[in-house]
């Protein structure tokens, strides 16, 4: 039978694991948590997981390869050089594995996202191979050089350099690249293009191969902005050997327990649509919607270990919060509740703001003075920004919010999401607040006067 690969997706998190068979065995590459599906993947397509593979110790989920193997008895590869906290079978630079008679994984160094950084060459009888680049080669991108410190990142940027160098030249042009992260994630040094690629295409497109060593690190290490808080605990988990997920439901809060969680400063998160939390809310309340980066910003603006209770729609919705978070580590909500809320106010008068568009704003802006706050990261600021906007990245705007000026404050970011987020911020803090939901490419169109500039960077 030919040898199939196929792909799980976390699109909350940039993020893809693989499982590739032969029609009877089968072996994952970077699992993620939530085992779960990986393991009814193999059952619809009749196949045992006899290997499991880590390109390297993840800085953006937390692994579900150790729990997996547990699961399955498989064997579970992880570099040999990686300085883990349980049994693990130790991979090195040109090792093959032989996982079935027909199928076998080679073993490739590819430092540069990591020091210990590994890419699978996948060998069948009769086909062409395939690589596994995890956080090496991505589609017309590479993976950063600085999650593990900016001291290291020249000599790993480098590093990422030889290594697409090497996988260049070690495979033929028709390979399949196969990378875990550059789906919208941050391990990815700029924005990934296209939903699959070969060596040759990479070859034609990639500036790691197509610009020389030095132009090609210059620019990468100019074109890093900020990564999520959440990032500097996960290595520690993985290395440490995380436990599988708990995804059993958590406890149920009335509006009373609601209330004195949230008078307690705890975080209570409605994962509603952004339109239905401006609309009407709890007081106190944040939102975080579930149809965008939902775990990376949560995990991005959340003290780590805080408690936290989810208010969704239904119980669906909960378990799908529920889910994101695992994932990232975020493994016990405090609590949950259910419904509408009217179900959750228990009396309480609750709290809206209005939504608004582009032109809304340029319109307002012509009868009284307002205050623009930009949300957005600094190299997207740097590239284009509203003339007279203040800017605090979203992530530092709990920090910051006496810095936010003005009686009323209209707030963006590049299409909606952060700024609902800041706008349910601002309003828990008592601030007038109108959150604009719109594109902001329009912001120019609408008659907003814009500075633009070629500055790099990449907006997600």
């Amino acid at each position: 039978m030919t040898t199939e690969i196929l792909a799980l997706d976390t699109p909350g998190l940039g993020d893809r694991s693989y499982l590739a068979h032969d029609g009877n065995v089968a072996v994952v590459i970077d699992p993620q948590r939530d085992i779960d599906r990986v393991l009814a993947l193999a059952a619809r397509h009749g196949v045992t997981i006899t290997h499991i593979f880590e390109t390297h110790l993840h800085n953006d989920y937390v692994t579900g390869g150790l729990a997996l193997a547990r699961e399955t008895g498989a064997a579970y590869h992880v570099n040999a050089a990686d300085p883990v906290s349980f049994d693990r079978v130790g991979v090195r630079d040109g090792d093959v594995v032989e996982a079935s008679p027909a199928l076998r994984v080679r073993v490739l160094a590819t430092p540069g996202h990591t020091f210990t950084h590994l890419s699978y060459v996948l060998e069948a009888d009769g086909q062409l191979p395939a690589v596994f680049t995890g956080g090496s080669l991505l589609y017309g991108s590479t993976g950063r050089p600085d999650l593990l410190g900016s001291t290291n990142s020249p000599a790993l940027a480098r590093a990422q350099y030889a290594s697409a160098h090497r996988l260049a030249a070690e495979l033929p042009d028709e390979a399949g690249i196969y990378p875990t992260h550059g789906f919208g994630s941050f391990c990815s040094a700029t924005q990934a293009e296209g939903e699959s690629s070969t060596i040759g295409h990479e070859r034609r497109v990639n500036p790691v191969l197509t610009l020389g060593e030095q132009e090609y690190v210059s620019g990468l290490l100019a074109g890093l902005d900020v990564f999520p808080a959440y990032y500097a605990h996960m290595g520690p988990a993985n290395a440490a050997g995380p436990a599988g997920a708990d995804l059993t439901a958590p406890a149920r809060a009335d509006a009373g327990e609601l209330l004195r969680r949230i008078t307690a400063g705890e975080w209570v998160v409605d994962l509603r649509s952004r339109t239905a939390f401006a609309a009407g809310h709890l007081a106190g309340t944040f939102s975080f919607p579930l149809d965008g980066s939902f775990a990376t910003y949560l995990g991005w603006l959340i003290p780590w270990g805080a408690p936290l209770t989810l208010l969704g729609d239904t119980s669906v919705q909960v378990a799908d919060a529920q889910r994101d978070l695992v994932r990232i580590g975020v493994d016990r909500p405090a609590a949950a509740a259910t419904g509408s809320p009217g179900d959750w106010a228990g009396g309480q008068a609750l709290r809206s703001y209005p939504v608004a568009d582009f032109p809304a704003l340029a319109a307002v802006r012509h009868h009284r003075p307002v205050t623009v706050l930009d949300v957005r990261r600094d190299l997207e600021w740097a590239q284009s920004h509203i003339e007279g906007a203040v800017h605090i990245p979203l992530h530092d705007l709990l920090t910051r919010l006496q810095e936010v000026p003005g009686d009323e404050v209209w707030v963006h970011c590049r299409s909606g999401y952060r700024a609902s987020v800041a706008a349910s911020i601002l309003d828990a803090a008592g601030r007038v607040v109108v959150a604009i939901d719109d594109e902001y490419d329009r912001a120019a169109t609408a008659g907003l006067p814009v500075t633009s500039s070629e500055a790099p960077g990449r907006a997600a």
